[in-house]
Protein backbone atom coordinates (compact mmCIF):
# COMPACT_ATOMS: atom_id res chain seq x y z
CA UNK A 1 0.00 0.00 0.00
CA UNK A 2 1.26 3.49 -0.82
CA UNK A 3 2.74 5.45 2.05
CA UNK A 4 1.66 8.85 3.32
CA UNK A 5 3.93 11.79 4.14
CA UNK A 6 3.48 13.54 7.47
CA UNK A 7 4.95 16.96 8.11
CA UNK A 8 8.22 16.20 9.93
CA UNK A 9 7.46 18.65 12.77
CA UNK A 10 4.34 16.91 14.11
CA UNK A 11 5.85 13.71 15.55
CA UNK A 12 6.92 14.80 19.03
CA UNK A 13 8.56 12.89 21.87
CA UNK A 14 5.38 12.18 23.83
CA UNK A 15 2.51 13.03 21.51
CA UNK A 16 1.69 14.25 17.99
CA UNK A 17 0.86 17.93 17.38
CA UNK A 18 0.53 20.31 14.48
CA UNK A 19 -1.16 23.40 13.08
CA UNK A 20 -4.43 22.51 11.39
CA UNK A 21 -4.37 23.39 7.70
CA UNK A 22 -0.60 24.00 7.75
CA UNK A 23 1.19 20.98 9.18
CA UNK A 24 -1.78 18.79 10.16
CA UNK A 25 -4.74 17.69 8.02
CA UNK A 26 -7.62 15.18 8.39
CA UNK A 27 -5.88 12.79 5.98
CA UNK A 28 -2.95 12.77 8.41
CA UNK A 29 -5.35 11.88 11.22
CA UNK A 30 -6.68 8.98 9.16
CA UNK A 31 -3.16 7.70 8.51
CA UNK A 32 -2.28 8.05 12.21
CA UNK A 33 -5.42 6.12 13.15
CA UNK A 34 -4.61 3.40 10.61
CA UNK A 35 -1.05 3.06 11.90
CA UNK A 36 -2.09 3.12 15.57
CA UNK A 37 -4.75 0.49 14.90
CA UNK A 38 -2.09 -1.57 13.16
CA UNK A 39 0.19 -1.38 16.22
CA UNK A 40 -2.68 -2.34 18.54
CA UNK A 41 -3.68 -5.28 16.34
CA UNK A 42 -0.11 -6.57 16.00
CA UNK A 43 0.16 -6.50 19.79
CA UNK A 44 -2.91 -8.74 19.97
CA UNK A 45 -5.42 -5.98 20.74
CA UNK A 46 -8.87 -5.49 19.25
CA UNK A 47 -10.49 -2.35 20.70
CA UNK A 48 -9.40 1.26 21.21
CA UNK A 49 -11.19 4.01 23.15
CA UNK A 50 -11.29 7.31 21.25
CA UNK A 51 -12.19 10.77 22.56
CA UNK A 52 -11.74 14.40 21.53
CA UNK A 53 -11.46 17.89 22.99
CA UNK A 54 -13.44 21.04 22.24
CA UNK A 55 -11.35 22.51 19.44
CA UNK A 56 -13.18 23.52 16.30
CA UNK A 57 -11.11 21.08 14.24
CA UNK A 58 -11.57 18.13 16.61
CA UNK A 59 -14.83 16.68 15.14
CA UNK A 60 -13.23 16.35 11.69
CA UNK A 61 -10.05 14.95 13.17
CA UNK A 62 -11.81 12.36 15.32
CA UNK A 63 -13.94 11.19 12.39
CA UNK A 64 -10.81 10.73 10.30
CA UNK A 65 -8.86 8.92 13.01
CA UNK A 66 -11.77 6.54 13.62
CA UNK A 67 -11.89 5.78 9.89
CA UNK A 68 -8.22 4.90 10.08
CA UNK A 69 -8.49 2.72 13.18
CA UNK A 70 -11.46 0.74 11.89
CA UNK A 71 -9.78 0.30 8.48
CA UNK A 72 -7.02 -1.56 10.32
CA UNK A 73 -9.60 -4.04 11.60
CA UNK A 74 -9.69 -2.64 15.15
CA UNK A 75 -12.93 -1.73 16.95
CA UNK A 76 -13.53 1.72 18.44
CA UNK A 77 -15.28 2.66 21.67
CA UNK A 78 -16.18 6.28 20.90
CA UNK A 79 -16.45 8.09 24.24
CA UNK A 80 -17.10 11.54 22.75
CA UNK A 81 -16.16 15.05 23.82
CA UNK A 82 -14.34 15.35 27.11
CA UNK A 83 -11.02 16.03 28.81
CA UNK A 84 -8.03 13.85 28.00
CA UNK A 85 -8.12 12.23 31.46
CA UNK A 86 -11.65 10.99 30.72
CA UNK A 87 -10.16 9.09 27.79
CA UNK A 88 -7.47 7.65 30.07
CA UNK A 89 -10.20 6.64 32.51
CA UNK A 90 -12.12 5.01 29.65
CA UNK A 91 -9.19 2.71 28.86
CA UNK A 92 -9.20 1.42 32.45
CA UNK A 93 -12.97 1.46 32.94
CA UNK A 94 -13.84 -0.24 29.66
CA UNK A 95 -10.79 -2.50 29.54
CA UNK A 96 -9.83 -1.48 26.00
CA UNK A 97 -6.49 -2.34 24.43
CA UNK A 98 -5.51 1.29 24.03
CA UNK A 99 -6.78 4.82 23.76
CA UNK A 100 -6.44 7.87 21.54
CA UNK A 101 -7.47 11.44 22.33
CA UNK A 102 -7.72 14.20 19.75
CA UNK A 103 -6.42 17.27 21.58
CA UNK A 104 -4.38 20.40 21.14
CA UNK A 105 -3.87 20.53 24.92
CA UNK A 106 -2.82 24.03 26.00
CA UNK A 107 -1.71 25.19 22.54
CA UNK A 108 -3.42 27.93 20.46
CA UNK A 109 -6.86 27.29 18.88
CA UNK A 110 -5.30 26.59 15.47
CA UNK A 111 -3.36 23.60 16.83
CA UNK A 112 -4.48 20.03 17.35
CA UNK A 113 -2.94 16.64 17.98
CA UNK A 114 -3.08 13.16 19.46
CA UNK A 115 -2.31 11.59 22.84
CA UNK A 116 -2.25 7.81 22.99
CA UNK A 117 -2.14 4.82 25.30
CA UNK A 118 -1.17 1.28 24.35
CA UNK A 119 -2.68 -1.06 26.87
CA UNK A 120 -2.63 0.82 30.16
CA UNK A 121 0.62 2.63 29.38
CA UNK A 122 1.60 5.85 27.63
CA UNK A 123 2.46 5.51 23.95
CA UNK A 124 5.37 7.82 23.20
CA UNK A 125 8.98 8.08 22.06
CA UNK A 126 9.90 5.04 19.99
CA UNK A 127 6.21 4.12 19.66
CA UNK A 128 5.47 7.43 17.93
CA UNK A 129 8.52 7.04 15.72
CA UNK A 130 7.25 3.57 14.75
CA UNK A 131 3.92 5.13 13.73
CA UNK A 132 5.86 7.45 11.46
CA UNK A 133 7.65 4.52 9.84
CA UNK A 134 4.42 2.58 9.29
CA UNK A 135 2.74 5.62 7.74
CA UNK A 136 5.71 6.37 5.52
CA UNK A 137 5.78 2.79 4.24
CA UNK A 138 2.01 2.27 4.09
CA UNK A 139 2.57 -0.83 6.23
CA UNK A 140 -0.94 -1.29 7.61
CA UNK A 141 -3.24 -4.06 8.72
CA UNK A 142 -6.63 -4.18 6.96
CA UNK A 143 -10.12 -5.04 8.15
CA UNK A 144 -13.49 -3.65 9.12
CA UNK A 145 -13.58 -2.61 12.74
CA UNK A 146 -16.84 -1.73 14.45
CA UNK A 147 -17.74 1.58 16.12
CA UNK A 148 -19.64 1.65 19.42
CA UNK A 149 -20.63 4.93 21.06
CA UNK A 150 -20.13 4.60 24.80
CA UNK A 151 -21.17 7.16 27.41
CA UNK A 152 -18.80 7.11 30.37
CA UNK A 153 -19.28 10.71 31.54
CA UNK A 154 -21.34 9.88 34.65
CA UNK A 155 -19.01 7.06 35.66
CA UNK A 156 -16.02 9.35 35.21
CA UNK A 157 -17.45 12.14 37.35
CA UNK A 158 -18.46 9.64 40.05
CA UNK A 159 -14.90 8.29 40.11
CA UNK A 160 -13.48 11.79 40.47
CA UNK A 161 -15.67 12.52 43.48
CA UNK A 162 -15.11 9.16 45.17
CA UNK A 163 -11.93 10.05 47.07
CA UNK A 164 -13.22 13.25 48.69
CA UNK A 165 -13.50 12.53 52.43
CA UNK A 166 -13.32 16.04 53.88
CA UNK A 167 -15.90 17.52 56.22
CA UNK A 168 -14.97 21.24 56.35
CA UNK A 169 -16.91 23.06 53.61
CA UNK A 170 -14.66 25.06 51.29
CA UNK A 171 -15.48 28.02 49.05
CA UNK A 172 -13.76 27.48 45.70
CA UNK A 173 -13.80 29.15 42.28
CA UNK A 174 -13.19 26.93 39.23
CA UNK A 175 -12.14 28.09 35.75
CA UNK A 176 -12.23 25.71 32.77
CA UNK A 177 -11.19 28.42 30.31
CA UNK A 178 -13.81 27.13 27.81
CA UNK A 179 -11.78 23.94 27.53
CA UNK A 180 -12.93 20.34 27.40
CA UNK A 181 -12.98 19.95 31.20
CA UNK A 182 -15.92 22.38 31.60
CA UNK A 183 -18.90 19.99 31.67
CA UNK A 184 -17.15 17.48 33.95
CA UNK A 185 -16.08 20.35 36.22
CA UNK A 186 -19.68 21.54 36.54
CA UNK A 187 -20.96 18.03 37.26
CA UNK A 188 -18.18 17.37 39.75
CA UNK A 189 -18.71 20.45 41.91
CA UNK A 190 -22.39 19.55 42.24
CA UNK A 191 -21.22 16.46 44.14
CA UNK A 192 -18.87 18.28 46.52
CA UNK A 193 -19.78 20.02 49.78
CA UNK A 194 -19.07 23.71 50.18
CA UNK A 195 -19.61 26.67 47.86
CA UNK A 196 -18.38 26.38 44.29
CA UNK A 197 -18.44 28.94 41.47
CA UNK A 198 -17.68 27.92 37.88
CA UNK A 199 -16.14 30.23 35.29
CA UNK A 200 -16.12 29.64 31.52
CA UNK A 201 -17.48 26.10 31.75
CA UNK A 202 -18.99 26.21 28.24
CA UNK A 203 -16.80 24.37 25.73
CA UNK A 204 -15.70 26.81 23.03
CA UNK A 205 -12.70 25.99 20.84
CA UNK A 206 -12.11 29.67 20.13
CA UNK A 207 -11.26 30.22 23.84
CA UNK A 208 -12.96 33.63 23.84
CA UNK A 209 -12.26 34.57 27.47
CA UNK A 210 -8.62 33.65 27.94
CA UNK A 211 -6.18 31.07 26.65
CA UNK A 212 -6.44 27.81 28.62
CA UNK A 213 -2.89 27.50 29.94
CA UNK A 214 -2.77 27.88 33.74
CA UNK A 215 1.04 28.16 33.84
CA UNK A 216 0.82 31.67 32.34
CA UNK A 217 -0.14 34.25 34.99
CA UNK A 218 -2.16 36.41 32.59
CA UNK A 219 -4.48 33.45 31.99
CA UNK A 220 -5.32 33.37 35.71
CA UNK A 221 -6.42 37.02 35.94
CA UNK A 222 -10.17 36.24 35.78
CA UNK A 223 -9.80 33.48 38.35
CA UNK A 224 -7.84 35.71 40.72
CA UNK A 225 -10.36 38.55 40.36
CA UNK A 226 -13.28 36.26 41.20
CA UNK A 227 -11.44 34.74 44.18
CA UNK A 228 -10.70 38.22 45.51
CA UNK A 229 -14.21 39.57 44.95
CA UNK A 230 -16.03 36.53 46.34
CA UNK A 231 -13.82 35.82 49.34
CA UNK A 232 -13.10 32.28 48.16
CA UNK A 233 -10.42 30.17 49.83
CA UNK A 234 -9.01 28.76 46.61
CA UNK A 235 -9.16 29.20 42.84
CA UNK A 236 -8.61 26.27 40.49
CA UNK A 237 -7.96 26.52 36.74
CA UNK A 238 -7.49 23.96 33.97
CA UNK A 239 -5.81 23.78 30.61
CA UNK A 240 -7.61 23.07 27.33
CA UNK A 241 -7.83 19.30 27.78
CA UNK A 242 -8.02 19.09 31.56
CA UNK A 243 -4.78 17.32 32.39
CA UNK A 244 -3.01 20.35 33.91
CA UNK A 245 -4.04 22.34 36.97
CA UNK A 246 -3.38 25.89 38.08
CA UNK A 247 -4.13 27.06 41.63
CA UNK A 248 -4.34 30.39 43.48
CA UNK A 249 -4.83 31.01 47.18
CA UNK A 250 -7.26 33.39 48.89
CA UNK A 251 -4.94 36.37 48.32
CA UNK A 252 -4.71 35.66 44.59
CA UNK A 253 -1.17 34.33 44.94
CA UNK A 254 -0.32 31.62 42.40
CA UNK A 255 0.61 28.26 43.91
CA UNK A 256 2.80 26.60 41.31
CA UNK A 257 2.85 22.93 40.37
CA UNK A 258 5.84 22.05 42.52
CA UNK A 259 4.23 23.81 45.50
CA UNK A 260 0.98 21.91 44.99
CA UNK A 261 3.04 18.73 44.93
CA UNK A 262 4.50 19.56 48.35
CA UNK A 263 1.01 19.66 49.85
CA UNK A 264 -0.03 16.42 48.18
CA UNK A 265 3.17 14.66 49.23
CA UNK A 266 2.66 15.72 52.84
CA UNK A 267 -0.65 13.84 52.78
CA UNK A 268 0.71 10.59 51.31
CA UNK A 269 4.22 10.12 52.70
CA UNK A 270 3.30 9.61 56.37
CA UNK A 271 1.47 6.42 55.39
CA UNK A 272 4.06 5.43 52.74
CA UNK A 273 7.50 6.15 54.26
CA UNK A 274 10.34 5.76 51.80
CA UNK A 275 8.07 6.04 48.75
CA UNK A 276 9.41 7.74 45.65
CA UNK A 277 7.97 11.10 44.61
CA UNK A 278 9.03 12.24 41.15
CA UNK A 279 9.20 15.85 39.98
CA UNK A 280 10.48 17.30 36.75
CA UNK A 281 13.71 19.19 36.35
CA UNK A 282 11.95 22.57 36.48
CA UNK A 283 10.83 22.01 40.07
CA UNK A 284 12.03 23.90 43.13
CA UNK A 285 14.89 22.66 45.27
CA UNK A 286 12.48 23.26 48.15
CA UNK A 287 10.22 20.49 46.88
CA UNK A 288 12.98 17.89 46.79
CA UNK A 289 14.16 18.97 50.26
CA UNK A 290 10.61 18.71 51.61
CA UNK A 291 10.08 15.22 50.18
CA UNK A 292 13.26 14.13 51.95
CA UNK A 293 12.14 15.78 55.20
CA UNK A 294 8.79 13.96 55.00
CA UNK A 295 10.59 10.62 54.69
CA UNK A 296 10.13 10.18 50.96
CA UNK A 297 12.62 9.50 48.19
CA UNK A 298 12.79 12.49 45.81
CA UNK A 299 13.59 11.83 42.16
CA UNK A 300 14.32 14.60 39.66
CA UNK A 301 13.29 13.57 36.15
CA UNK A 302 12.69 14.74 32.61
CA UNK A 303 9.79 17.03 31.73
CA UNK A 304 6.95 15.40 29.77
CA UNK A 305 3.73 13.72 30.87
CA UNK A 306 4.53 10.40 29.15
CA UNK A 307 8.12 10.37 30.42
CA UNK A 308 6.98 11.00 34.00
CA UNK A 309 4.32 8.27 33.82
CA UNK A 310 6.90 5.80 32.51
CA UNK A 311 9.28 6.68 35.34
CA UNK A 312 6.46 6.27 37.87
CA UNK A 313 6.04 2.66 36.80
CA UNK A 314 9.76 2.04 37.03
CA UNK A 315 10.02 3.53 40.54
CA UNK A 316 6.57 2.42 41.80
CA UNK A 317 5.91 6.03 42.81
CA UNK A 318 2.49 6.90 44.28
CA UNK A 319 2.74 10.56 43.25
CA UNK A 320 4.57 12.65 40.68
CA UNK A 321 4.29 16.06 39.13
CA UNK A 322 5.61 18.81 36.93
CA UNK A 323 5.92 22.58 37.29
CA UNK A 324 3.52 22.82 34.35
CA UNK A 325 0.66 21.47 36.48
CA UNK A 326 0.67 17.87 35.24
CA UNK A 327 0.25 15.92 38.48
CA UNK A 328 0.00 12.13 38.55
CA UNK A 329 -1.70 10.07 41.25
CA UNK A 330 -1.08 6.34 41.54
CA UNK A 331 -2.18 6.47 45.19
CA UNK A 332 -5.86 5.37 45.04
CA UNK A 333 -5.95 6.22 41.29
CA UNK A 334 -4.57 5.08 37.93
CA UNK A 335 -1.22 6.87 37.73
CA UNK A 336 -2.13 9.38 35.04
CA UNK A 337 -2.49 13.16 35.07
CA UNK A 338 -6.06 14.26 35.78
CA UNK A 339 -6.38 17.86 36.94
CA UNK A 340 -9.97 17.46 38.12
CA UNK A 341 -8.95 14.52 40.30
CA UNK A 342 -5.98 16.48 41.66
CA UNK A 343 -8.39 19.29 42.56
CA UNK A 344 -10.54 16.82 44.51
CA UNK A 345 -7.54 15.48 46.43
CA UNK A 346 -6.27 19.00 47.16
CA UNK A 347 -9.66 20.14 48.47
CA UNK A 348 -9.87 16.96 50.53
CA UNK A 349 -6.50 17.71 52.14
CA UNK A 350 -7.48 21.30 52.89
CA UNK A 351 -10.75 20.17 54.41
CA UNK A 352 -9.27 17.43 56.58
CA UNK A 353 -6.15 19.35 57.66
CA UNK A 354 -8.04 22.40 58.86
CA UNK A 355 -5.39 24.55 57.15
CA UNK A 356 -6.23 26.88 54.29
CA UNK A 357 -4.23 26.90 51.08
CA UNK A 358 -2.78 30.24 52.20
CA UNK A 359 -1.63 28.60 55.45
CA UNK A 360 0.13 25.84 53.52
CA UNK A 361 1.76 28.31 51.13
CA UNK A 362 2.88 30.65 53.92
CA UNK A 363 4.70 27.76 55.63
CA UNK A 364 6.85 27.00 52.58
CA UNK A 365 10.46 28.27 52.44
CA UNK A 366 10.83 31.74 51.02
CA UNK A 367 12.59 31.74 47.66
CA UNK A 368 12.55 34.10 44.73
CA UNK A 369 11.93 32.35 41.46
CA UNK A 370 10.86 33.01 37.94
CA UNK A 371 7.89 31.14 36.49
CA UNK A 372 8.53 29.06 33.39
CA UNK A 373 9.86 31.59 30.87
CA UNK A 374 9.30 30.52 27.28
CA UNK A 375 10.87 32.27 24.35
CA UNK A 376 10.60 31.53 20.67
CA UNK A 377 13.18 29.26 19.11
CA UNK A 378 12.67 27.38 15.86
CA UNK A 379 12.24 23.62 16.16
CA UNK A 380 15.15 23.11 13.79
CA UNK A 381 17.66 24.85 16.08
CA UNK A 382 16.35 24.56 19.65
CA UNK A 383 18.06 21.26 20.54
CA UNK A 384 21.30 22.40 18.92
CA UNK A 385 21.22 25.55 21.03
CA UNK A 386 20.94 23.51 24.22
CA UNK A 387 23.78 21.24 23.06
CA UNK A 388 25.96 24.32 22.55
CA UNK A 389 25.14 25.50 26.07
CA UNK A 390 26.06 22.06 27.48
CA UNK A 391 29.41 22.09 25.73
CA UNK A 392 30.18 25.62 26.89
CA UNK A 393 29.34 24.77 30.50
CA UNK A 394 31.38 21.56 30.35
CA UNK A 395 34.41 23.50 29.19
CA UNK A 396 34.05 25.76 32.26
CA UNK A 397 33.66 22.87 34.72
CA UNK A 398 30.19 23.95 35.84
CA UNK A 399 28.06 21.66 38.05
CA UNK A 400 25.36 20.56 35.59
CA UNK A 401 22.40 18.18 35.68
CA UNK A 402 21.75 17.34 32.01
CA UNK A 403 18.96 14.76 32.17
CA UNK A 404 16.74 17.26 30.33
CA UNK A 405 18.48 20.36 29.04
CA UNK A 406 20.83 21.89 31.61
CA UNK A 407 20.16 22.64 35.27
CA UNK A 408 23.06 24.48 36.90
CA UNK A 409 23.65 24.92 40.65
CA UNK A 410 25.44 28.05 41.83
CA UNK A 411 25.94 29.69 45.25
CA UNK A 412 22.94 31.91 44.42
CA UNK A 413 20.58 28.99 43.66
CA UNK A 414 19.98 27.26 40.34
CA UNK A 415 18.98 27.98 36.74
CA UNK A 416 17.61 25.87 33.92
CA UNK A 417 17.50 25.94 30.14
CA UNK A 418 15.74 23.24 28.11
CA UNK A 419 14.10 22.79 24.74
CA UNK A 420 10.34 22.20 24.76
CA UNK A 421 9.18 18.96 23.18
CA UNK A 422 5.77 20.42 22.33
CA UNK A 423 6.43 23.96 21.09
CA UNK A 424 9.06 25.90 19.13
CA UNK A 425 10.45 27.46 22.31
CA UNK A 426 13.24 27.28 24.82
CA UNK A 427 12.21 27.20 28.48
CA UNK A 428 14.16 28.97 31.20
CA UNK A 429 13.72 29.05 34.95
CA UNK A 430 15.77 30.28 37.88
CA UNK A 431 15.44 30.19 41.66
CA UNK A 432 17.45 32.14 44.21
CA UNK A 433 17.36 33.20 47.86
CA UNK A 434 17.61 36.92 47.04
CA UNK A 435 16.63 39.39 44.33
CA UNK A 436 20.29 40.11 43.66
CA UNK A 437 21.00 36.41 43.31
CA UNK A 438 18.14 36.01 40.84
CA UNK A 439 19.56 38.81 38.71
CA UNK A 440 22.92 37.04 38.66
CA UNK A 441 21.25 33.77 37.64
CA UNK A 442 19.44 35.53 34.79
CA UNK A 443 22.76 37.01 33.68
CA UNK A 444 24.20 33.50 33.71
CA UNK A 445 21.41 32.28 31.43
CA UNK A 446 22.02 35.15 29.01
CA UNK A 447 25.72 34.42 29.03
CA UNK A 448 25.18 30.70 28.46
CA UNK A 449 23.08 31.44 25.39
CA UNK A 450 25.74 33.62 23.78
CA UNK A 451 27.06 31.97 20.67
CA UNK A 452 24.17 29.46 20.52
CA UNK A 453 22.29 31.36 17.85
CA UNK A 454 19.51 32.24 20.32
CA UNK A 455 19.07 35.43 22.33
CA UNK A 456 17.15 35.71 25.58
CA UNK A 457 14.13 38.04 25.33
CA UNK A 458 14.83 41.73 25.83
CA UNK A 459 12.63 41.81 28.96
CA UNK A 460 14.06 38.61 30.43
Amino acid sequence: MAGHKLHPSILREYDIRGIVGETLFPQDAEAIGRAFGTVVRRKGGQKVAVGYDGRLSSPDMVAAVIRGITASGVDVAAVGLGPTPMLYFAVHHLGTDGGLQITGSHNPPTHNGFKMMLGKHSFFGEGIRELGRLIDAGDYESGKGRIEEVSIFDDYVARLAKDYQGDRPIHAVWDAGNGAAGPAMTALVARLPGKHECLFAEVDGRFPNHHPDPTVPENLVDLIERVNSSGAEIGIGFDGDGDRIGVVDSTGRIVWGDQILQILAADILPEMPGAAVIADIKSSKGLFDEITRLGGRPIMWKTGHSLIKDKMLEEDAPLSGEMSGHIFYKHKFYGHDDALYVAVRLLDILSRSGRTLKDWRDAMPSVIATPEIRFDCEDEIKFGAIQHVKQTLASKGAKVNDIDGVRVDTPDGWWLLRASNTQAVLVARAEATSEEGLLRLKDAIRGALQGSGVDAPADF
